[in-house]
């Protein structure tokens, strides 16, 4: 049998139902993974190898010990590694949240709402993966810890506020991670890692839905190594009533579907033809798609797409073509109002961190300290202004993707950034590094919409990158268009395989 590590996630799970893996095995296989790669590439800031094995034997107990295949395991995804994100709780464990500021509190007595849901699901947890300070940066270098690292070139950063999970799946410490996205934060580290992120539409997952935050921005999605991996941790993330219905009445805004029916729209690689809000699909059975690098920045910072990032939109475009797909050039209406509102809503969401000691914020790091207190200066009606502009531009941007089966951009705009790039002194430069070297993510938080990454391409192999660095697109759907998404990326990952192997 291949190293498990070599397994894809929806191959560990078959394996592990059929009795032909413990558990335990696995947690073993992974723990190991762990402890020989986290040191170099900073995945995971906290590592739970004592409840991981508790965890294995419970749910081996659970099974029983009748012939295997005769008493099914409970839950999706019975026995399969992975970790929770630093900015989630999880019972008796410590959470850091990626800042010197926190460390040393105690755990908390529950854990949060999705990490509940994976543990329903039957998941092992072996830790915690690696967040910046409190999830805000686009990357994760945090002052208290190592930094999280791409495995493709360990001079340079995962990306963030995920980045921990992203490299822990790229480097093969774990088979899936599930991550957070306010602003990009599954697409960026994904990208930089080169697996697959997938932010869902607004309201779809009831655990991270976005519905209860700021603006709506923050939704929980999956990172995996493959588009089938990506769709078989959503189903886990999509909790099942008894009849089969999805258990989200108050956070549903955008069509559902049933249970297998994300996994098999990435496993068949097959545009859906007769679903509101998914692909119309045209006569010969293609798809019309909209390829644009225009962002919601332009003209507010200097955005400039890099050649590496032009080379892995046009293999991106070229395999989608192969398929049959239309591609038709779409310049998106220009937003100035974008950027300033933008800014002001996230600067408002950073002034509620329950933090008011002068002592602890002091500890903060710069540009955390410059978010909260620049939020905390900005009056109600301006606050109230940029959420009545952005929701004009939800609306803007929704008709705009609307008008496809899905929209193509550059999943970055810059190769992954070298650690220590981000100016860690002038926090008005390091926002706009930010946006630059992310433009075409935050824009589909505030419109809600659901946006899938994928590797497409490397660069030429370099001594620090002997495979190269990854780059890819980003596939964005209409709302609720979550199938035609995961059949787009199974056709791009189809035509344009990712180097054997692991970077390391």
């Amino acid at each position: 049998m291949d190293a498990l590590h070599e397994r894809t996630a929806v191959e560990l799970r078959d394996l592990l139902a059929a009795g032909e893996l413990t558990p335990a095995e696995v947690t073993e296989h992974f723990l190991a993974r762990v402890a020989l790669l986290n040191p170099e590439v900073g995945a995971f800031a906290t590592v739970t190898p004592g409840l991981a094995r508790e965890r294995a034997k419970a749910l081996q107990r659970s099974r029983g010990d009748g012939p295997a295949g005769t008493q099914p395991p409970s839950g999706s995804l019975w026995g399969m590694p992975t970790g929770d994100k630093d900015l989630w709780n999880r019972a008796g464990v410590p959470t850091g949240f990626g800042s010197r500021a926190f460390a040393g509190l105690p755990p908390a007595e529950e854990s949060d709402e999705i990490v509940q849901v994976l543990d329903a699901a039957g998941i092992v947890s072996l830790g915690k993966t690696t967040a910046p300070e409190l999830g805000f940066p686009a990357y994760t270098e945090p002052l208290g810890a190592p930094p999280a690292r791409t495995p493709w070139d360990l001079t340079r950063g995962a990306g963030g506020s995920s980045g921990g999970a992203a490299a822990a799946v790229a480097a093969g410490m774990l088979p899936f991670a599930p991550g957070s996205d306010g602003g990009g934060s599954i697409r960026i580290p994904a990208a930089a890692c080169g697996v697959v992120g997938l932010k869902p539409t607004r309201g779809l997952l009831p655990a991270g839905s976005g519905i209860d935050s700021l603006g709506g921005l923050v939704v929980n999605g999956p990172i995996a190594r493959t588009v089938a991996d990506a769709a078989l941790l959503l189903e886990a993330m999509l909790p099942r009533r008894a009849g089969g219905g999805v258990a989200h009445p108050y956070t549903l805004r955008a069509p559902s579907y049933a249970a297998g029916a994300y996994l098999a729209a990435a496993q068949h690689a097959t545009l859906p033809t007769s679903n509101a809000g998914t692909a119309a699909g045209l006569s010969g059975g293609g798809a019309r798609i909209g390829v644009t690098t225009s962002s919601a920045w332009d003209g507010f910072y200097d955005i400039t797409v890099s050649p590496e990032a032009r080379a892995g939109l046009d293999a991106g475009l070229r395999a989608l073509a192969g398929f049959g797909h239309e591609i038709d050039e779409l310049v998106l209406d220009e937003a100035p109002e974008y950027a300033p509102a933008f800014r002001t809503l996230w600067m408002g969401g950073a002034s509620a961190v329950p933090i008011d000691d002068p002592e602890t914020l002091g500890k903060l790091e710069p540009l955390t300290q410059w978010l909260i207190r620049s939020g905390r200066e900005v009056p109600a009606r301006r606050l109230a202004e940029a959420m009545r502009t952005l929701t004009a531009y939800e609306r803007s941007l929704v008709a705009q993707v609307s008008a496809y089966d899905a929209v193509v951009t550059p999943a970055l705009a810059l190769t992954p950034r070298p650690i220590g790039w981000y100016d860690a002194e002038d926090p008005e430069l390091n926002f706009e590094q930010q946006c630059q070297y992310t433009p075409f993510t935050s824009m589909l938080n505030v419109a809600g919409l659901p946006a899938i990454t994928v590797p497409t391409h490397w660069t030429e192999p370099t001594a620090e990158a002997p495979a190269g660095l990854p780059m890819g697109v980003q596939v964005i759907g209409r709302p609720g268009g979550e199938l035609t998404l995961l059949a787009l990326a199974a056709q791009l990952e189809a035509a344009l395989p990712r180097p054997s192997g692991f970077p390391l």
